[in-house]
């Protein structure tokens, strides 16, 4: 069976131009985020905490690149695609904005923001290694339809419409680098050389963006002081334990609880739902193994210094279905070691035009998108859209809030009453968005429950529900007791009148259709 399984196929170069250049693309947000919002000096940023994330990232993805190539061996296939991996998105806004940044404001420090989004992302881990236990359990009793419905709302909004945005304020470089990207990996159009359309993308819209500077064009966003700058702090950086400051983030550990224990289930949720989408693609991996990696490996970037969590990436049916295979995620892993170790990162942020590589995001956005209806029964469309909507109001609701605080106000000194005479209804919003991730996956698994005539069982996904609104978990800002006890009721309510539909004549499922 070895000699079947290759370390390397050709198609692993789409893949890593694909996952590399995603992957990238957050590695320079997240350095952003550290050097600006939190204001966090070169020598700790590019010397110890980039070092420790680079770490953790080249970990997730050789891990998961020795779960495929044992998966391809077991099976004697050589089309196994290993499972992307990377920072977690949401979770390097999360933590930036709702933990480091109100510390560091209270307390004056970076590096007290720094150490308290450290063990945040400890305690998240903990969790999340926790829910890898029951995540098996969870996932046989989860329909599909409400799995990937849920990854396709995350997938849209906080995957794709950022990326569509960017692209059409650059519409130049980006137009041409999205182009480039649909005509290679949707319509099989092939390069000169063979040469894979990510790296094609970027090449042309750096070089785009190179002689807008030349003359003057006024787009592209690049100048050769700042790379002659970026040159000067090259240098090597190892990881090292950074146990002194996780532990002086302990001070912090009631203000982070009850923020990182919600993310930790959200985390268990969608590693879940992308191994549901690695299953429908073909490969079949251990949920359990799968999440527990997940929570292990944030844990041990944590110990190095890392403020942000490892997560499994939507997207492998993307990588899949461009010709990747084991080689494309240990080429990720090795790529993100050398960047952050060799701080090149300030190198490539003043090369390299990001918009020449958001357009991989809306083509993975997109392909997640059409996979929740193409590997799932054509009758449970319905709960699809039903599980994309708490995610839609999650996005708005961050748009809303970020125009509002940009105007130096917030939607409480606005007043919700004013808004709605707007038409945005600001309450609604703020019910939906919380905990959107788990709220998308049961409105999902209701909905299928009642096409397939079990009201039993949607009756139980009510009650759970009501459960979790109580505490907070879903609906709520943070956890706690009767967080929403009139939300919670409403779900109790559904959940009674779900279960009195036992007694009441039911259709057949079959014949029932839309016309």
């Amino acid at each position: 069976m070895d000699s079947q399984v290759s370390w390397w196929e050709t198609g692993d170069w789409n893949g890593f131009f694909g996952l590399g250049t995603n992957v990238l693309v957050n590695l320079l947000v997240l350095t952003g985020l550290l050097k600006f919002v939190i204001e966090i000096p070169d020598a700790v940023l590019f010397g110890t905490i980039l070092p420790a994330i680079g770490l953790m990232l080249f970990l997730g993805n050789m891990y998961f690149a020795f779960m495929a190539r044992r998966l391809s061996t077991k099976e004697g296939r050589s089309d196994v695609t290993a499972l992307p991996s990377g920072p977690s998105v949401p979770h390097m806004f999360f933590v930036v904005f709702a933990i480091m940044l109100p510390i560091k404001v209270s307390s004056g420090s970076w590096e007290t923001a720094w150490q308290a989004g450290m063990i945040w992302v400890f305690i998240e881990g903990i969790v999340l290694f926790a829910g890898a236990f029951i995540a098996p359990a969870i996932r046989r009793l989860t329909p599909r339809a409400a799995l990937l419905g849920t990854l396709a709302g995350i997938s849209i909004t906080f995957i794709s419409m950022r990326p569509a945005f960017e692209i059409a304020e650059t519409p130049i470089i980006g137009f041409i680098c999205l182009a480039i990207i649909l005509a290679s990996w949707f319509g099989g159009v092939k390069y000169p050389g063979n040469l894979p359309g990510g790296l094609v993308a970027i090449a042309v819209g750096t070089v785009l963006a190179w002689l807008s500077f030349a003359f003057g064009w006024g787009f592209g966003n690049v100048n050769p002081d700042a790379v002659s700058n970026s040159v000067s702090s090259l240098g090597f950086s190892f990881a090292w334990l950074q146990f002194d400051a996780l532990w002086a983030g302990r001070e912090h550990l009631l203000v982070v609880l009850v923020t990182a224990i919600p993310f930790g289930v959200y985390d268990f949720i969608e590693a879940m739902d992308n191994v549901e989408s690695a299953s429908a693609a073909g490969d079949e991996y251990s949920v359990r193994e799968a999440v527990g990696a997940e929570g292990v490996i944030s844990l041990i970037g944590t110990l190095f210094g890392s403020p942000f969590a490892n997560a499994v990436y939507i997207g492998h049916p993307g990588w899949k279905s461009i010709g990747g295979r084991v080689g494309y995620s240990v080429a990720t892993g090795v790529l993100v070691l050398v960047l952050t170790w060799l701080s090149i990162v300030p190198l490539l942020l003043s090369v390299i035009p990001v918009v020449a590589i958001i357009p991989i995001l809306l083509y993975i956005g997109a392909l997640i998108g059409a996979q929740a209806f193409q590997a799932t029964p054509k009758s449970h469309a319905p709960a699809i859209i039903f599980a994309l909507v708490p995610n839609l109001a999650a996005w708005a609701k961050v748009q809303i809030d970020g125009a509002l605080g940009a105007a130096g106000t917030n939607a409480a000194a606005v007043g919700p009453d004013k808004m709605a005479q707007t038409g945005v209804l600001y309450e609604g919003l703020d019910v939906l968005a919380g905990g959107a991730v788990v709220t998308g996956l049961l409105w999902g698994a209701m909905v299928v429950f009642l096409i397939e005539r079990k009201p039993n069982a949607a009756s139980v996904v009510a009650l759970v529900a009501a459960i979790l609104t109580f505490f907070g978990f879903i609906h709520g800002s943070a956890i706690g007791f009767m967080v929403l006890p009139t939300v919670a009721l409403s779900y109790l309510l559904v959940a009674a009148l779900f279960y009195a539909f036992n007694f009441m004549e039911l259709s057949n499922a079959e014949s029932e259709t839309v016309e």
